[in-house]
């Protein structure tokens, strides 16, 4: 059965290569692999058009929420697609989610949708509060997913390949992106609906590892931002190097005999 809603901690971690293989090793006592094997994971984060969602999510607020459209593996046109609401309040987050037909995500994301059912209302009222949403960023990556033996809730994810774009927001084509996450380097989310367990913990004490902030959209956004003011720069350096006087010899010569 498909999970539709979900209220957990998520932490992150960054891991070598080394590192990842070890904790798997140690993960075979307590956990197994999830049923549908590894997998690209797409998705397109939806946003306003000042991307107000991102930036607010960058201040890191108490509250705050992200709207996402995702498939595992590339998803043409004619495949339903899973819609998310991501909300975090005090380090808890809240995920609802429903499957949908691609021809209704964008009435439904842009604030003109018909909702059916709760999870769908919530989505159309978040999405008309804003004054409808719009595609914003691609996000892809390689992920294996583990769940623990004597509670499924707890969850482990390795994602590798991390990589974005900001054009051409179909769920398809993912190796066309940029590399968000250096190669040799995972990151690690550990899902629990209550504490880490001890043996976890005693792993990351080992090995030195700490959590960290590592936001795919975020990080994203950073870079595609960077290049806009980049842009700028170079034009107003353009600019300002086309406007700059010639200086006449006849004009200085006229001068000085004028003196």
């Amino acid at each position: 059965m498909i999970q539709l809603t979900f209220k957990r901690y998520e932490i992150k971690y960054l891991l070598t290569n080394e590192q990842r293989d070890r904790l798997r090793v140690l993960m075979d006592r307590y956990m197994v692999p999830d049923e549908w094997g590894p997998s690209t994971v797409c998705n397109v984060y939806y946003d306003t058009p000042s991307h107000l969602l991102v930036r607010r999510s960058a201040e890191h607020p108490e509250y705050k929420e992200k709207v996402r459209v995702r498939s595992y593996g590339p998803a043409p046109s004619q495949k339903p697609v899973f819609v998310e609401l991501k909300k975090k309040y005090d380090g808890v987050v809240y995920k609802r989610r429903c499957t949908m037909d691609q021809e209704r995500v964008a009435a439904m994301l842009s604030g003109k949708g018909r909702p059916q059912g709760q999870i769908e209302r919530e989505l159309d009222f978040t999405c008309r509060r804003y004054g409808g949403l719009v595609p914003s960023f691609f996000i892809a990556y390689d992920r294996e997913a583990y769940y623990a033996f004597d509670d499924h809730e707890f969850r482990m994810t390795f994602d590798r390949r991390v990589r974005s774009r900001t054009t051409n927001m179909a769920l398809v084509d993912p190796d066309n992106a940029e590399l968000l996450l250096a190669d040799g380097l995972n990151l690690l989310e550990v899902k629990a609906g209550g504490a880490i367990p001890l043996w976890l913990t005693e792993f990351f004490t080992k090995e030195g590892i700490y959590k960290t902030q590592f936001s795919k959209v975020g990080i994203a956004w950073q870079r595609e931002l960077s290049r806009q003011l980049e842009t700028k720069r170079q034009r107003r350096a353009s600019r300002t190097l086309h406007a700059r006087p010639s200086i006449s010899l006849h004009a200085d010569k006229s001068f000085a005999f004028a003196r």
